[in-house]
């Protein structure tokens, strides 16, 4: 049992900003993007990514539409170093991309930070130092002027080295490393200070990128430090306020989005949400998220399979099957009462009227449409134990063209309930169709049904019915008001009373070799003493699918034994 925290630990304090606006405002526009994949996401992994996997993962951050890409630590080693100079050697970088370089404030990784990006069109240069008083006091042990003048020192040898370079633009961002547990008065007054340095103006806007290096609260507390800063920033409108959650409290999506609403202009992270200890705030989900409120988040996610199985090439990181819109299973439900809903969602979306096309996505338990994401509805629906007859009938209607009717499937269902009891696992839907078949389609019984000849009687339908019994052939013939029931009646002469209390009839779609549309035919059957059964025949002519399904009618409620000792 974990131990009493209130000694250890202590509750964040709030910020006491009694009139915050941001939990009425919604976001209406997306953030400007800025991927960190390639650095703190790379740094995070067991095995960073070599210059290959870097460059495809550059590419593909590219395609989606990131305009501003942070590509390394070039200070850090060579290899970050070399991988900046081949991207602006080998003319990588496309026109409207924007590459970003990180540095701490210590002069000699600033200039060797500046010497990676020579000859860059545009690049932005991150400079960060740590804030918060643990720094101060541990780390650094320093004052708050001395931390003030480290940041400002780096501040003006980027601006001094940028004018030494006039080919490349150079944009400032800086970062209050630690913000979130750094005093905000403090917070403000190192970023008014660098903002000053650098001669901020609208047309010179400085990046002041406002972490949560560590998340330390809940992500109301961020988004009322955002808005504390956001009101209280000099030079506001010379400056783009912007976000990197980590992922801590398992809260940066919440906090980014909160942020948002505070008065954040841009969003750090990783397409999945990788970086170091539990991550950095997850873009994927964040985009999608604003998707899902009628927001066009300006990045591409339209074939989310193949950014999935990129990004895990290139990282070697799993994505969990259930990770939010893109995971294997996320929008598969094995719940039957999910199922059902999902089923009757898909139907009456299907069944749009005319001028109402464009009308609102509302499928239950589906906040997104799978198409928008590039997914198919084939996986929505799975069936194991937990499954009920929504799915199934879901999996057979869209895998096989058997539409079944309701009551078929509540008795197809404990069929199948009783197969993955067995089995304990999942079935597919090839796996449900061969247990159908062989339920409905294929039953071993001594009834076979040979073939059928129509007839009039006077105003009577007649049929010559020819089935074989246990190996024998046994011509039989009937009459009745239409071919099933004088089938019904044909079938008698095999001491085989039985009732139609129920027929459907459906298409189900050309034959496997590209023959004739077939029918399918549902009969539900009733006799004495017995409990109603549903028999299912498939054939390109309705009248024989017909005939085929009060057979299996016949022989799944046992009665086929007592056809056979009457035929002997």
């Amino acid at each position: 049992m974990l131990k009493q925290p209130a000694a250890k630990y202590s509750p964040f304090p709030p910020v006491g900003l009694a009139d915050r606006q941001w939990p009425n405002r919604v976001i209406a526009k997306p953030p400007v993007w800025m991927s960190t994949d390639l650095r703190d996401g790379n740094q995070a992994l067991f095995e960073p990514m070599d210059v290959e996997r870097k460059l495809r993962m550059f590419k593909m951050l590219c395609d989606i539409g990131f305009k501003e890409i942070e590509v390394a630590f070039p200070s850090a080693s060579q290899t970050e170093f070399d991988f900046v100079r081949r991207l602006i050697e080998e003319r990588r970088i496309p026109d409207d991309v924007t590459i970003e370089v990180l540095t701490q404030a210590r002069e000699h990784l600033i200039r060797r930070t500046m010497e990676s990006i020579k000859g860059a069109r545009r690049a932005i240069v991150h400079v960060y130092n740590a804030t918060s008083k643990p720094f101060r006091d541990v780390v650094f042990n320093m004052s708050r002027a001395e931390v003030i003048e480290m940041a400002v020192a780096g501040v003006r040898l980027v601006k001094q080295l940028a004018t030494e370079m006039p080919e490349t633009e150079i944009q400032l961002q800086y970062s209050p490393e630690t913000f979130t547990g750094t005093e905000l008065d403090f917070a403000l007054e190192i970023c008014d200070a660098v903002t000053a340095e650098w001669g901020a103006t609208p047309d010179n806007k400085v990046i002041l990128n406002l972490p949560t290096t560590v998340e330390l609260a809940t992500p109301n507390i961020y988004a009322d430090q955002i808005e504390w800063m956001h009101r209280h920033l000099a030079r506001r409108d010379s400056v783009l306020i912007s976000l990197h959650p980590h992922n801590d409290r398992g809260t940066a999506v919440a906090a980014a989005e909160m942020g948002l609403m505070a008065g954040a202009d841009r969003v750090e992270g990783c397409l999945f949400g990788n970086g170091e200890r539990t991550g950095n705030v997850d873009i994927v989900t964040l985009a999608l998220n604003m998707y899902t409120q009628g927001v066009a988040p300006g990045l591409d996610f339209s074939d989310i399979n193949a950014v999935a199985r990129e990004f895990e090439d290139c990282t070697r990181l799993p994505i969990h099957p259930r990770h939010p819109y893109v995971g294997d299973l996320v929008f598969t439900a094995f719940s039957g009462s999910h199922q059902d809903a999902i089923k009757k969602g898909f139907a009456a979306h299907k069944a749009t009227a005319p001028g109402q096309e464009n009308r609102p996505w509302n499928i239950p338990y589906l906040p997104i449409d799978p198409a928008d994401l590039g997914r198919s509805y084939d996986s929505v629906i799975r069936v194991n134990s937990q499954s009920g007859k929504g799915g199934i009938a879901y999996l057979l209607e869209t895998g096989y063209g058997v539409v079944m009717p309701r009551r078929l499937q509540v008795e197809f269902a404990g069929v199948v309930q009783r197969e993955t009891d067995a089995s304990g696992g999942e079935m597919t839907a090839a796996d449900i169709w061969q247990l159908f078949s062989r339920t409905y389609l294929d039953t071993v019984e001594p009834v076979k049904y040979v073939e059928h000849h129509l007839f009039e009687h006077g105003k009577a339908q007649g049929i010559r019915l020819t089935v074989e019994v246990g190996g024998t052939t046994h011509p039989l013939t009937g009459e009745g008001n239409g071919p099933i029931d004088a089938a019904v009646h044909a079938l008698r002469g095999l001491g085989v009373a039985v009732q139609v209390r129920s027929y459907e009839e459906r298409s189900m779609g050309a034959s496997d070799d590209g023959g004739d549309a077939r029918a399918t035919a549902f009969m539900e059957l009733a006799r004495a003493g017995e409990r109603d059964c549903y028999g299912v025949g498939i054939d390109a002519n309705i009248v024989t699918a017909s005939i085929k399904a009060m057979v299996s009618g016949v022989n799944r409620m046992g009665i086929s034994a007592i056809a056979a000792r009457r035929a002997a």
